[in-house]
């Protein structure tokens, strides 16, 4: 009777496995470019038009494919309800003091948009004051920015749509809790900034109808919106017609004496400008550029008579810079506290101290510096993590919140004349991180620079060269993979597998010459960084060939597309998300023109042509290829990377792939580049994304 019984549930489980996909048919079109002589074909620019109905009808097909594909995995639904039951605490962000009373940003544990609270004092009952959820059905619409007036009656709240750049802006009487009438459409890359009886935004013009998220975006302007008034009737601050493919931003100091504006999207810097708000009609005066916008200005905060401003010029580490307030221009500027040996990436002005958060090996750690920049002591942190405070100059009292790979974040009252700091709450997340441990380790790159990582995993790992791996990396755009908390991976490493999370080059871990050692005509470098945490795994006896999956979304997504297409053999399965696939046409769509600073573009040059389509993901497949098990994901509404990137490759890796591995897209509806996605959408693309990778690494996971 045992036996049959067994014999019975072996053939169920060998029944409801996946099967080999039968991909739909993709047309191909007969489609060339030249470039420098050099003829290009693209079969699958078709793909391109996201609103025609042969893209809609392949990615229904698609869709339809994947879906049967991963519905079949034995234990897809058990992952579901381990990924569901982590997720599901309570989460409450660090308070933030306006006009006397606490804000904060809660989640009770499965919303899928976070509320904004109000509180007249830390121990009394919080009080909705923006509840997204009850903004959309499907909490598709997330609440992605608010800002105060400085009279403290109103609050301007930003709102994305189904995960878009693009933003609208609307104003809410605190008083009453109603809305104001005000309205402000395709803002995009913007806030609100008060000043008097309205409020600085950034917008562009209505986009063409049917190309909301494809089109090229160009003009940006800087509008001033006084409350009450239409938006036809915004005043023009500030633009600038003939760099088209800019950004302008406008933030206000907290007196309302001064406007800077940010000028950026030509190179990996920004122009920096000043407008006098306490003089009628000033102009906006430029203060702070160089020839090639390769260095960062920013201004940080004003006290008094002083001004002080962040910059990476001649020093790729940062530092803090002063100025008296009647002389803002930079050639005034004198340094106030000087480079480190660490990358400063957080400033916070709270009381009359400076809190200086510095990236040392890709760890955060803080420093309290007084008005003469004289350093007092560094804030003890609970472990290697990550931090981020909550304060102010008019205040004394100051927040932070701290994370790392094993402890959600939790937030602490700082005592900054003490130096002390107080758990104020931590969040009850239905796992034991004491079963975890992380460490750093170093490994050589292919040219012998020294990378750290971080890998996550359950205590008392055996290094027998059989474990799951997974391996996640970045590598671009100045951005630094700091150590962060994530429900979605604990499945995976109660399991048996490794969390592992590289800092490439490319990224800002070690400042700006790390980050200009993996872009433009370096940009293998940071593949090859991607290539060498592989090896050096397997080297170690961590895992094998046969166990390591890896992911990255975005500029990540390009580096796995990267990395499988030149080095397939070395992983079992790839996971590129909303990845920048199509490197010789990235920067005709939305945005992707201010990436060429970091990648150049294929009209540069013959040489970056070359060295651009040498290792482009949709340019580099090869016909009757072993890739990976391969899950490319994307959303319909992403007008950051536009889907076509991902539609293309997908399209080209089933047609050159030998079949042995399967190879599928997940297109998200109702979703964009990340931001702002609902909770219950997050858990179905978790839950498909572990399965796929569990099961094709054959694991069976125990839930």
């Amino acid at each position: 009777m045992n036996k049959i019984i067994l014999l019975s549930i072996g053939i169920m489980a060998v029944s409801c496995a996946p099967q080999k996909p039968n991909y739909p048919e993709t047309a191909k079109v007969d489609t060339t470019d030249v470039y420098f002589g050099t003829e290009v074909s693209d079969p699958y620019r078709w793909l391109e038009d996201d609103t025609s109905a042969a893209t809609a009808a392949w990615v229904e097909a698609q869709n339809k494919t994947t879906s049967g594909y991963l519905s079949r995995i034995p234990f897809r639904e058990k992952l579901k309800e381990r990924l569901t039951e982590l997720t599901d605490y309570e989460k409450i962000g660090a308070p933030f003091k306006k006009h006397g009373k606490y804000y904060f940003y809660k989640n009770d544990g499965l919303q899928n948009q976070s509320v904004l609270y109000v509180q007249d004092a830390l121990d009394s009952e919080p009080r909705i004051v923006l509840d997204p959820n009850r903004l959309s059905d499907d909490g598709t619409v997330a609440l992605s920015g608010i800002s105060f007036s400085n009279d403290g009656k109103y609050m301007a709240y930003t709102l994305s749509r189904s995960g878009s750049d693009w933003r609208e802006i609307f104003v809410m009487n605190l008083a009453t809790g109603e809305l104001t009438g005000d309205h402000i459409e395709w803002a995009k890359f913007s806030g609100a900034s008060w000043h008097g009886e309205g409020f600085y935004y950034s917008a562009y013009d209505s986009p063409e109808k049917g190309k909301e998220y494809s089109n090229v975006n160009e003009n940006h302007k800087i509008y001033y919106h006084k409350l009450g008034e239409p938006q036809s009737k915004d005043e023009l601050t500030y633009s600038n017609p003939a760099y088209p493919k800019r950004f302008y931003y406008a933030a206000v100091s907290d007196d309302e004496k001064m406007m800077f504006v940010y000028e950026s999207g030509a190179g990996r810097g920004n122009r920096l400008f000043i407008k006098d708000l306490t003089l009628k009609n000033a102009p906006v005066k430029l203060i702070a550029e160089d020839a090639e916008m390769e260095n960062q200005y920013s201004f940080v905060e004003n006290i008094g008579e002083k001004i002080y401003f962040y910059t990476n010029e001649d020093t790729p580490k940062g530092k803090i810079m002063a100025a008296d307030l009647r002389k803002p221009e930079r050639r005034y500027w004198q340094e106030f506290i000087a480079e480190s040996e660490s990358v400063l990436s957080g400033t916070d002005v709270v009381g009359d101290k400076f809190i200086l958060t510095y990236d040392q090996d890709a760890s955060n750690h803080a420093y309290v510096y007084d008005l003469e920049g004289k350093p007092l002591h560094e804030i003890t942190l609970p472990s290697l993590g990550s931090v981020g405070f909550s304060g102010s100059k008019e205040d004394k009292e100051c927040f932070f919140v701290f994370t790392s790979f094993t402890h959600p974040g939790a937030t602490y009252i700082y005592d900054i004349e003490k130096n002390t700091s107080e758990l104020l709450r931590a969040p009850k997340v239905k796992f034991n991180p004491d079963d975890f441990v992380t460490e750093q380790l170093f490994y050589p790159s292919k040219d012998g620079t020294s990378i750290p990582m971080f890998i996550t995993y359950r205590k008392g790992l055996v290094k027998d060269g059989n474990n799951p791996v997974y391996l996640y990396g970045y590598g671009g755009f100045n951005i630094s993979l700091n150590p962060g908390f994530s429900t979605s991976r604990i499945p995976f490493i109660e399991n048996g597998g490794i969390y592992v999370q590289t800092n490439l080059r490319g990224g800002g871990e070690y400042g700006e010459e790390w980050h200009m050692a993996g872009i433009k005509m370096k940009k293998q470098n940071v593949f090859d960084d991607f290539i060498a945490a592989a090896e050096f795994l397997i080297e170690n006896k961590y895992t094998n060939s046969k166990k390591i999956a890896i992911a990255g979304g975005s500029n990540g997504g390009l580096l796995v597309g990267a990395c499988m297409t030149q080095r397939p053999e070395l992983f079992r399965v790839a996971i590129p998300q909303v990845g920048v696939m199509d490197m010789l046409r990235y920067h005709k769509f939305t945005i992707g023109w201010n990436w060429a600073s970091d990648y150049g573009t294929s009209q540069d040059s013959k040489e970056m042509f070359e060295y651009l389509k040498g290792y482009s993901p949709l340019h580099n497949l090869t016909p009757g290829t072993a890739y990976p098990a391969t899950l490319v994901t994307t959303a319909d509404h992403d007008d950051r990377v536009v889907p076509a990137h991902s539609f293309k490759f997908a399209a080209a890796l089933q047609a050159s792939n030998d079949g042995t591995n399967p190879t599928l897209i997940r297109i998200e509806t109702k979703a964009g580049h990340g931001a702002g996605k609902p909770i219950a959408k997050v858990l179905e693309e978790q839950a498909d994304i572990y399965g796929f990778i569990m099961y094709n690494l054959g694991m069976k996971p125990e839930f």
